[in-house]
């Protein structure tokens, strides 16, 4: 089929042109190779394309049908061409990325700012859920990527780290009296625990780091945002476990403390992650090339 494409071209010159010399020097060929072609063309079709005449050459009844066709077929696969051209520079083409509401609002916005302002015609599709149901999501093809708290232990996933986020303790003025000395985890548990779902990634790192103390967690509240955490942990309703870097804002302004430790749960990342088995397309590669390199 790729050297009757070849032959396609040729015929469709020669009959833009009608004539086997004027389509020659369009083409960079030799006049006999043309020449050549439209007879290979011919006898594999078995029809004559072309009459010949000493002014040059018409296309028959057949060669006008077919001319028709060829012409459109070629133009489709040029603008097919173009296409994939404004894909590779990247003006045009859609990224679809899966990330939690916490990492978008906290993370990913100012990487979303930097992208837009530097590929405008880039479209951002944005899926919202939890790390595991952004992992089924990357493996069903509904988005390219996913922006997740790590870890995750899955080897079809294709996992690159670029963030380093902290776990802590924070509450309100009702309990800022425990701040007068740092707390291990049996004296922390006795205090009503504010936590995320089970089915988060976050909540299930903390717990089973704890849990490999040798404690178990028994939280008197567990949510479904990192901003309702805060909130709860501001009205006194106990003790939050939120990520530091995304509690900055309550932090400085005193509307929260800091709960200290006898030991720091160990820092986790934000990663992207991807398919092993699924090359990143140009706009997904390059957006992660900015989340690794640029730094906010």
């Amino acid at each position: 089929m790729v050297i009757k494409l070849d032959l396609y071209k040729v015929f469709c010159m020669v009959g833009k042109r009608e004539s086997f010399s004027k389509a020659a020097k369009d083409l960079y060929m030799t006049q006999p190779a043309v020449s050549q072609a439209i007879m290979q063309l011919e006898r594999e079709l078995d029809t004559r394309l072309f009459n010949r005449t000493p002014k040059g050459v018409s296309l028959t009844h057949e060669g006008s049908l077919l001319f028709e066709y060829v012409h459109s077929a070629i133009n489709l696969i040029e603008v097919g061409e173009e296409k994939m051209l404004e894909f590779k520079n990247l003006t045009t083409g859609e990224l679809k990325i899966g990330v939690g509401d916490t990492i978008s609002r906290y993370f990913l916005l100012p990487y979303l700012e930097d992208f837009h302002n530097k590929y405008p015609n880039i479209k951002f599709k944005i899926v919202n859920g939890t790390t595991l149901d952004l992992c089924s999501q990357l493996k069903s093809g509904e988005v390219d990527i996913a922006v997740c708290n790590l870890p995750i232990d899955d080897p079809s996933l294709e996992l690159r780290p670029c963030f380093n986020i902290q776990d802590t303790f924070v509450c309100g003025e009702k309990y800022k009296n425990i701040l007068s000395k740092p707390l291990d985890f049996r004296e922390l548990i006795k205090l009503p625990l504010i936590f995320l779902e089970p089915n988060s990634n976050s909540r299930k790192y903390v717990e089973d780091y704890i849990l490999s103390k040798g404690i178990r967690i028994s939280p008197e509240f567990e949510l479904g945002s990192h901003e309702l955490l805060l909130e709860f942990a501001k009205i006194n309703l106990g003790v939050a476990c939120v990520t530091k870097e995304f509690s900055l804002e309550y932090l400085n302004k005193g509307l929260l403390y800091e709960v200290k430790l006898t030991e720091e749960i160990p820092k986790r990342n934000i990663g992207v992650c991807s398919l092993k088995s699924v090359p990143l397309s140009r706009a997904s590669t390059r957006f992660v090339e900015n989340l690794e390199n640029r730094q906010i």
